[in-house]
């Protein structure tokens, strides 16, 4: 798609993992109710490239891929297929002419937001977690606007906005915590999500600390459990002699909140913000692993305010977590409490926000032109 004059279209930069495509879709959303046109650049071997030409957005692709944690031989021709991946994003910007450009996170924001920046795009960057990341934090220097998630994820500047996390309409669609709590009666509904990719530890801890519950009060299960790793959850839990329902994928995730009475998960950014939109208790139990141990941070956010509770994953034993869910289980107005304090932390305007910058960045192009 080339783009003319008139329909100058908004480049969003986002792709790899639904932490970061979702909150970006999110704002696409917002731009294409304003009748604006967004064009997505992304990878191929990216999850993106089986989600955006479902939702009708063009899609551009570029090569490249994560630098961290690789061999010497890939961090000598590193900055080679940086630069390489710099020009294919600079050939897809003079083509298509985009207004603005939004990067949201992925391994095509770096190059996708330096050939913004040298084409004289204007560049907008959105931070997901509580740790900026290292492409931003270079990023911020070159972009028009810097958007975070959470306070203090980057230092101080005067361009830096805290607008909270993209969440896309159909989780702000539902009844209040309040209603839905109250409007229930008999076994709670306990939602396990372990992300796409599943989470072994939640697989294997969740079905023994749910045996040790009595019969009469166990909750209602509903596990995503990833493709790799549903075997393993099924086997868990027939091994523990719990009924759950255990699928791979959610296609309605709004819906699944909205049936959850606690949900037990790991802190990725996009999580923890659905939490907050919907209000829902939870507990949380960081990816250790994460990249400068964002996912911690991430979870902190909800945990200090009283609207989660936070277990390490060293930590994490099926006898933790039978106490941990026993709580809540049998205390509906602590419930309910969690589930208004993570309500009152949600910021509800972020992705138009984002969106309205992006858009007002073509007016004042046009008024610099004038001058």
């Amino acid at each position: 798609m080339v783009a003319t004059e008139q329909q100058a279209p908004v480049l969003i930069m986002a792709g790899g993992t639904g932490g970061h495509i979702f909150p970006a879709l999110a704002v696409a959303d917002s731009i294409q109710e304003h009748n604006a046109p967004v064009i997505w650049l992304g990878t191929e071997k990216g999850l993106e490239s089986k989600i955006i030409p479902k939702e009708g957005i063009d899609i551009e692709y570029i090569r490249i891929g994560g630098l961290r944690g690789k061999g010497f031989f890939h961090k000598l021709i590193a900055p080679f297929k940086i630069v390489d991946a710099v020009v294919q994003a600079l050939k897809i910007i003079r083509r298509i002419k985009p207004r603005s450009a939004l990067g949201m996170g992925g391994y095509v924001t770096g190059p996708g937001g330096v050939a913004a920046w040298i084409s004289g795009v204007p560049l907008y960057i959105h931070e997901q977690n509580a740790v900026a990341g290292m492409t931003n934090k270079i990023l911020s220097h070159f972009a028009k606007k810097v958007f975070e998630a959470f306070p203090g994820s980057f230092a101080q500047m005067s361009k830096l906005i805290c607008s909270g996390n993209p969440v896309r309409k159909e989780f702000y669609n539902l009844k209040d915590a309040q209603t839905r709590f109250t409007e229930r009666e008999g076994r709670i509904n306990v939602l396990v999500l372990g992300g796409s990719l599943g989470a072994k530890v939640l697989n294997e801890v969740v079905p023994e600390a749910v045996s040790r519950i009595d019969v009469e009060h166990r909750p209602n299960i509903r596990h995503q459990a990833g493709e790799k790793t549903i075997e393993i959850a099924h086997q868990q839990y027939e091994q523990a002699e719990v009924l759950a329902e255990v699928t791979p994928f959610i296609d309605h995730m709004a819906q699944a909140f909205e049936w959850a009475d606690l949900i037990i998960c790991r802190a990725g950014a996009l999580t923890i913000a659905e939490i907050a939109v919907v209000g829902v208790p939870a507990i949380l139990v960081p990816f250790p692993h994460a990249v400068d141990d964002h996912q911690t941070r991430n979870a902190r956010y909800l945990s200090t305010a009283g609207a989660a509770v936070l277990i390490p994953q060293n930590m994490l034993t099926a006898d933790s977590l039978y106490k941990e869910m026993v709580k809540l289980i049998q205390d509906k107005s602590l419930r309910i409490k969690m589930a208004i304090k993570a309500k009152e932390l949600a910021r509800e305007k972020a992705a138009e926000m984002i969106a309205d910058s992006c858009l007002s960045a073509e007016k004042e192009n046009k008024e610099r032109e004038k001058e």
